[in-house]
C-alpha cells in the first residue's frame, strides 16, 4: 500500500517484511562490507551496472531504509544520512562550491556552521555574507556573479527569526542558484522547505528526529540527481556517514515524531505566554506569539510554532547564568528536541565561536537564553522557571 499521510509514513515507509524475514523491527545490518557471489558481481557493482551493497560507507540496508523514510517525510526524491548534522552541512556546502564562489546566508546560523564558513573562506577563498532576506529587492542586490548557494536557517538559531522560504526560492530560481535550508528547528512535521520551492533540506537528526538524546546524526533530502552527485563525491570521499545502529535508533525515534512535536508545541505556547508576563523577562522570541514580528509568516509556512523559545532576561550575563544555575528540573545542555527540557546560553555556548561584533549583529546578547521545551508536564517546567526567576 502506497501511504500518503505523514503520520503513517513515519512508521511504515521503507519497511518490507519479506526482506526482513518478518521482523517487525527493522534489522540492524551491523557490517562494514558485503560479500559478492562472484568476481564478476563485484566488478558489476563497482561499475554501477548492478544494484547491490558493497561497503557500508557507500550504502547499508538499515541506513537506506532511514534515507527512504526521511525523503518521504520531506516529500523529496532522495535522502542521505550522515554521521552528524555538521557532516551534512559540510558535505553539501563543499559539494556545491568551488574556489572563488560565494554563499549568501540568512542573518544568523548555528555556531559550527559559522565556523565552517570561516574555514572555507580562509582555506578555499569561498566567501560568504549574512543577509536579512527581508525583501526581494535586497536579496537580488546581494546575489553576485559568484553566488552558487543560498543557505538558510528558518527559524534561525537562536533568535527564532524566520525567512520567507517561498520568496527566496522564487528569486533563486531566476538565477539558477540552489537554496539549502536547515530545517532542524521545525522538523518535517512542522515545515517542508521542498514544498516551498527550496532545493535541499537538511537536519541535525540528533534533535527532534531522534527525540531521545542518544544519537548524533544528520539527514539531507533533495532531487535524485543532485543528491546522488553529493553521495558519490563529498559524502563518499570525506566519509561522514551514519552507522547502521544510529540509523536504527533514528528509525525508532521518528515513529513518534508527530506525537512528540504536538506536545513540544503545546508546552512551548503555554510557557511563552507565561514568560511574557513575568517582570524579570525583557522579551520573548517565539514564532507562535501573536506579538512576534513574523507571526503571520510562521502561520503561512509552518504547521505550528515549534518547541523552542528564546528570551532575554533583565540584567547582564551574570544574572542570566545565575538564573540557569538555580534551575532544578531543567537541564543546562546545548542540544534540543529531547524529552527533557534543556536550556543554554548561546553567547557563551553554541555561538561562542562567533566574534562578539557578529554575534550582536545576529541579535545574540549576553542576556539571551534558549529554552528547548521538553515533554514534561508544562506546569512543572513553569514552576522550575518561576522559582529561579523569583530567586533573582
Amino acid at each position: 500500500m502506497d501511504t500518503k499521510r505523514f503520520e503513517t509514513d513515519v512508521i511504515h515507509k521503507g519497511y518490507n517484511a519479506e526482506q526482513h524475514n518478518g521482523s517487525l523491527a527493522p534489522p540492524i545490518f551491523q557490517t562494514s562490507t558485503f560479500v559478492f557471489d562472484s568476481a564478476e558481481t563485484g566488478a558489476a557493482r563497482f561499475a554501477g551496472e548492478q544494484e547491490g551493497y558493497i561497503y557500508s560507507r557507500l550504502s547499508n540496508p538499515t541506513v537506506a531504509m532511514l534515507e527512504e523514510r526521511i525523503a518521504a517525510m520531506e516529500k523529496g526524491e532522495k535522502g542521505l544520512a550522515f554521521g552528524s548534522g555538521m557532516a551534512a552541512v559540510s558535505a553539501i556546502l563543499l559539494g556545491l562550491t568551488r574556489t572563488g564562489d560565494h554563499i549568501l546566508c540568512s542573518e544568523g546560523v548555528y555556531g559550527c556552521t559559522f565556523g565552517l564558513l570561516q574555514l572555507m573562506e580562509e582555506k578555499y577563498h569561498i566567501t560568504h555574507n549574512f543577509h536579512s532576506m527581508n525583501d526581494e529587492e535586497s536579496i537580488r542586490s546581494a546575489i553576485t556573479d559568484h553566488t552558487t548557494v543560498i543557505y538558510i536557517e528558518s527559524p534561525i538559531n537562536p533568535t527564532m527569526k524566520l525567512v520567507d522560504l517561498s520568496m527566496v526560492a522564487r528569486i533563486a530560481k531566476e538565477f539558477n542558484i540552489p537554496v539549502v535550508v536547515d530545517n532542524t528547528f521545525s522538523s518535517p512535521y512542522l515545515q517542508r522547505p521542498l514544498d516551498l520551492g527550496c532545493d535541499i533540506v537538511l537536519h541535525s537528526a540528533t534533535k527532534y528526529l531522534c527525540g531521545h538524546g542518544d544519537v548524533i546524526g544528520g539527514l539531507a533530502v533533495g532531487k535524485q540527481e543532485l543528491m546522488s552527485h553529493l553521495a558519490m563525491t563529498t559524502q563518499k570521499d570525506i566519509g561522514g556517514v551514519m552507522s547502521p545502529f544510529d540509523a536504527w535508533l533514528l528509525l525508532r525515534g521518528i515513529k513518534t515524531l508527530p506525537v512528540r512535536m504536538d506536545r513540544h508545541c503545546e508546552n512551548a505556547k503555554k510557557l511563552a505566554d507565561l514568560l511574557k508576563k513575568h517582570p524579570s523577562i525583557n522579551r520573548v522570541l517565539y514564532p507562535g506569539d501573536p506579538d512576534f514580528p513574523q507571526y503571520e509568516l510562521a502561520n503561512k509556512q509552518m504547521l505550528n510554532a515549534g518547541g523552542l523559545i528564546s528570551f532575554e532576561i533583565k540584567g547582564d550575563k551574570a544574572i542570566a547564568q545565575k538564573f540557569m544555575n538555580h534551575l532544578e528540573l531543567i537541564k543546562i545542555a546545548v542540544s534540543l528536541g529531547d524529552a527533557e527540557t534543556l536550556i543554554q546560553h548561546p553567547a557563551t555556548m553554541t555561538h561562542a565561536v562567533v566574534p562578539e561584533e557578529n554575534r550582536i549583529q545576529m541579535g545574540i546578547s549576553d542576556q539571551l537564553l534558549r529554552l528547548s521545551v521538553g515533554l514534561e508536564a508544562w506546569e512543572d517546567i513553569w514552576d522550575d522557571i518561576k522559582q529561579s526567576l523569583d530567586s533573582l
